[in-house]
């Protein structure tokens, strides 16, 4: 079967592992479903399983991502006979990783002939213009230009009245998904990669679209994939288990109710860049009734892993909860800088630069109660340039970890993607840059230390 071939080896750096990056996912079966700009790639989590698990015996395992975003390291891990757990705080993306491993279950037969009836329904109430859909616009969800226009809105809605109305819920799930991941294509917004404006990139607005084709077009590759998922599953001689809660990380002790079970950790966390997650998946949060009302408190923005320096830039001064004088001096260096500009210059930053690390604390504390003695967690990270400093996160990740008793083993360099200069002035066009520094992505290996409680 074709599908089947779509995991043949790439080459990899020299390092043992293949390019983390993301893009790839986009050849390969349920992690193709959704595109998501924080991600990694399925074939660097196929590398970190080879290296740090010996796959005998796998049924016992359990492999956990505290981050897991669209799934990529549940699904590989999974498919591969694994038990796995996952948290992640985006409604949207919590959706995604769940519907993917529920997928595995459903019957193939019942989603294909929802598939025909949504193809039925959409092309009985789009040709008449007399009809009105039930489902209804988000309350509070507004942009500086209309997310849909009148004649795609009346489309879009009239989907979601036949979503809505779906009896089993694991099917509507990749319903919703299948609606969520290709919207904004027939919206008169566009990824660039980032949400903005189809206007700001010289794009022209969208006045109508087939958005019941659009939609069925990814329901079928939904439904080739999911045959191909329990084709894979079938080969198996157990069933693994598959867990996700769409929480932080930090209610992990709480959540699970267990200790000491985890035998590989493979995840990325939000980069200290600043990146607005919810901000990126507005539409969906929204239209898919994940968040109401204005501002991102449905996608629970004030719980993220690190914040966002629009929330944290206006506190008194934030100072680490841990002691750590070479990051503390780095801090130190970015609060002095343009002082003048109050919240917005250094002083603003350094709250953020202090929150984040504050988070890496907690998390590697919680990390090493739920990995078992001498098990292994990789973790996926960029630096930084904040004020025009550099922050070699990937260095203060390990540190801090060593601080929370896991051993800081190595750090292996992943690529070198782009250049950049201050967080606040960062360009990807270094001719226009002030400064050049090269930012890297790297992976920072970290074990849990034998005996530990």
């Amino acid at each position: 079967m074709k599908q089947a071939m779509l995991f043949s080896p790439v080459a990899n750096r020299g390092n043992g592992f293949r390019d983390s990056a993301f893009g790839r996912n986009k050849e390969l079966p349920v992690h193709r479903w959704v595109p998501w700009i924080a991600g990694f790639s399925a074939y660097f989590v196929d590398d970190c399983l080879s290296k740090y698990l010996a796959l005998n015996g796998k049924a016992n395992y359990w492999v956990l991502d505290p981050f897991a975003g669209v799934g990529t390291t549940l699904v590989q891990a999974y498919t591969r006979g694994l038990n796995v757990v996952g948290f992640e705080i985006n409604p949207y993306a919590a959706l995604a990783s769940k519907a993917k491993l529920e997928a595995a279950k459903i019957n193939s037969s019942t989603l294909r002939a929802q598939i025909a009836g949504f193809e039925k329904f959409m092309k009985r109430q789009c040709v008449s213009n007399n009809g009105h859909p039930r489902s209804q616009p988000p309350v509070g969800f507004s942009g500086r230009t209309e997310l849909f226009s009148r004649a795609v809105e009346r489309k879009a809605l009239f989907a979601l009245d036949y979503i809505n109305a779906i009896q089993v819920p694991a099917i509507r799930d990749l319903f919703r998904l299948a609606f969520g991941s290709v919207m904004v294509s027939f919206s008169n917004y566009s990824y660039e990669p980032s949400l903005t404006r189809r206007c700001a990139v010289d794009k022209d607005p969208i006045e109508d679209a087939d958005v019941d084709a659009v939609v069925s077009s990814k329901l079928k590759l939904i439904a080739e994939d999911v045959e191909w998922l329990q084709s894979e599953l079938e080969k198996l001689d157990h069933e693994p288990r598959g867990e996700v809660y769409g929480d932080t990380f930090f209610s992990a002790v709480e959540r699970l109710r267990r200790e000491s079970f985890v035998d590989l950790a493979v995840t990325s966390p939000p980069y200290l860049n600043n990146y607005h997650y919810p901000r990126n998946t507005r539409p969906q949060l929204h239209w898919l009734g994940l968040a109401s009302g204005p501002g991102y408190q449905g996608a629970r923005e004030s719980s993220s892993f690190g914040k966002f320096w629009q929330t944290v830039r206006d506190q008194e001064q934030i100072t680490l909860t841990f002691d750590l004088p070479a990051l503390k001096e780095i801090i130190d260096e970015i609060s002095s800088r343009n002082t003048e500009k109050g919240s917005y210059g250094g002083p603003g930053w350094a709250n953020y630069v202090a929150t984040y690390f504050n988070d890496t604390h907690r998390f590697c504390g919680v990390l090493s109660k739920l990995l078992k003695p001498d098990a292994v967690a990789i973790i996926v990270l960029g630096n930084s340039i904040i004020q025009g400093i550099e922050v070699k996160t990937d260095r203060f990740f390990g540190e801090i970890a060593a601080i929370c008793g896991l051993v800081f083993e190595e750090t292996i360099l992943l690529r070198e993607k782009r250049t950049g200069t201050s967080i606040i002035q960062s360009s990807v066009r270094v001719d226009k840059a002030a400064y050049r520094t090269v930012l890297y992505e790297s992976a920072i290996v970290l074990r849990r230390k034998q005996g530990t409680a």
